[in-house]
């Protein structure tokens, strides 16, 4: 099983370093490594060669943007896609966890799991863990059907990224991009959220009250720009006329 991880970047070559650092002590080591870069001016694209990373560039700035072109580069060798931001410092284990999951069982289609953050302060920390991506799962669980998608740590497989890349608001940098994945993703497909598949992740999102406004007016965007195709009894209708996504082998150009 080919395992890719995805790598958005922007201006974050200390970031980055730390996190293909990690990467490159993994008790399983990915088979590949794909860093998007969206525009840098720093050194991030010198860290991503100088590590053996792939690099690929998207001019159009936004995150969803570089994930998608992340996601498209890999999905041309890779059978499971992982995902993390430039500012994920992965567990060791953590590509063999996601390898081991989606071997184990077949019919696995996406694989998320929770943050712990590091940097700020301890109430930065509580709020992020407990209120932001808590409250995420605790939330949208139940209206999407399945656990939402953490962007800083999840893995799906091709078959779904190929599914979906046609529906998603891949050109709009306004949305949150792993939302509108999750809001995308057609019935039936089969969503593990793992809470032991913990990973670091920069508290900076919540130093601020304009940085943690500016994600939730992002998921009010997202919302209001996938409704109503993205509503639960859109993508129930929609799931029955597409077949299970956990066995398709997909070929990408």
């Amino acid at each position: 099983m080919r395992v890719v991880v995805v790598i958005p970047c922007l201006d974050d070559a200390g970031f980055l370093a730390a996190c293909l650092e990690a990467l490159a002590h993994q008790t399983r080591r990915p088979d590949e490594v794909v860093v998007v870069d969206n525009g840098s001016t720093d050194a991030s694209p010198d860290v991503a060669r100088r590590a053996g990373a792939t690099l690929a560039h998207e001019r159009r700035r936004g995150i969803w943007p570089a994930a998608a072109r992340g996601y498209d580069v890999a999905a041309r060798s890779a059978d499971v896609i992982a995902r993390l931001d430039a500012d994920s410092v992965p567990p060791a284990d953590w590509v063999e966890r996601v390898a081991g999951a989606f071997e184990a069982d077949p019919a696995l289609d996406v694989l998320t799991g929770g943050a712990r953050f590091y940097g700020g302060n301890a109430f930065m920390h509580w709020a992020g863990e407990h209120w932001y991506i808590g409250g995420m799962y605790r939330v949208l669980t139940p209206v999407f059907g399945h656990a939402p998608i953490f962007g800083s740590n999840f893995a799906m497989r091709t078959s779904v990224w190929r599914r979906t890349r046609g529906r998603v608001l891949r050109r709009d940098p306004t949305v949150h991009d792993d939302l509108d994945l999750s809001i995308r993703l057609p019935a039936g497909t089969r969503v593990r959220y793992d809470p032991t598949l913990v990973m670091p992740v920069s508290a900076r999102p919540f130093a601020t009250p304009g940085s943690l406004g500016l994600r939730l007016r992002k998921a009010y965007v997202t919302f209001r720009a996938t409704w109503p195709a993205g509503a639960p009894w859109v993508k129930r209708a929609w799931g029955r006329r597409t077949t299970n996504p956990a066995r398709e082998r997909v070929r990408l150009p």
